[in-house]
């Protein structure tokens, strides 16, 4: 689970805490008004169970506090989908994942994102992405059955960026590492990188690269992609994490701004780019 999601957990049982001390109650005594276990009460002050709703609903009723329940019920919801576990997920399938992104890149004005060891997504050549959705695959176990159909499904949106309509806008920032982890090989890399400097001459995209010998205000750290102001969506080795939380999103929002000014653009990010496809361009004709 991301830190974010676990202190939103935590937090949640703390004003579950706060409210029955408000209320006058022991643990005992809560106990006895709502029919959960002391245990139980106190293993969800603490985070280390989640409540159900229904939880939530016998927890405020025995407090009095009965108008709480929606409000709380809403942010319970909020915390359960800003972690989801990659196995679950993969249940519908890549397709499935892939597709249903789509609306949410066509209904997003500025589209920021931060990524320190892929390119991101939706500037993916085809089979650029199929090496990394193969290389996800076998590292959760999933099927490879799918991962062409799940390929076409992400690059069905790449006309966002590359048709710029005035509506959708990119701010990339990435990491020079990604131009060095050779997902599908030499040729696949260049052709990759050849993309990428294409569509740095398109008036919708800013991409920013962060340069290895420049120093740093913040760390190397996981992608995330930032749709306006509304959602932040992250990945880790395990699931995903997610949010519309407004704190979050400013962090978010700081963060980026960071890792723009650290990044170079223009001349300085093509030559960068050049160089790394020149050199998979040699490994290419040698071997």
């Amino acid at each position: 689970m991301s830190d974010s999601a676990a202190a939103a957990k935590k937090a949640f049982g703390i004003r579950l805490r706060d409210i029955r001390l408000d209320a006058g109650l022991n643990g005992q005594e809560l106990a006895a008004r709502s029919g959960m276990r002391n245990t139980k009460i106190s293993r969800l002050e603490h985070a280390r169970q989640s409540p159900s709703e229904d939880d939530v609903r016998k927890w405020c009723d025995a407090c009095g506090v009965p108008h709480l329940i929606p409000e709380l019920i809403a942010v319970l919801r909020e915390i359960e989908q800003m972690w989801v576990e990659y196995r679950r997920e993969m249940r519908a399938g890549q397709i499935h994942i892939q597709s249903r992104s789509t609306p949410l890149y066509e209904s997003t004005e500025l589209l920021r994102a931060y990524e320190a060891n892929m390119v991101p997504g939706i500037l993916q050549t085809r089979a650029y992405t199929v090496a990394v959705l193969t290389a996800s695959a076998r590292l959760h176990g999933t099927p490879l059955t799918d991962v062409e159909a799940a390929a076409d499904a992400r690059l069905s949106r790449q006309h966002l960026v590359t048709a710029g309509s005035g509506r959708n806008n990119y701010s990339f920032v990435i990491e020079h590492g990604v131009l060095e982890h050779g997902f599908g090989g030499a040729g696949v890399m260049e052709e990759q990188l050849t993309f990428l400097l294409r569509v740095m001459h398109l008036p919708n995209v800013a991409l920013g690269l962060i340069p290895p010998w420049g120093e740093r205000t913040v760390r190397a750290g996981e992608g995330f992609y930032l749709f306006d102001e509304q959602l932040v969506r992250s990945e880790m080795w395990t699931g995903g994490f997610r949010t519309r939380r407004p704190e979050e999103l400013a962090f978010f929002v700081k963060l980026f701004a960071r890792l723009r000014d650290m990044a170079v653009y223009g001349d300085a990010a093509r030559a960068l780019i050049e160089a790394a496809r020149s050199s998979y361009a040699q490994t290419r004709e040698n071997s």
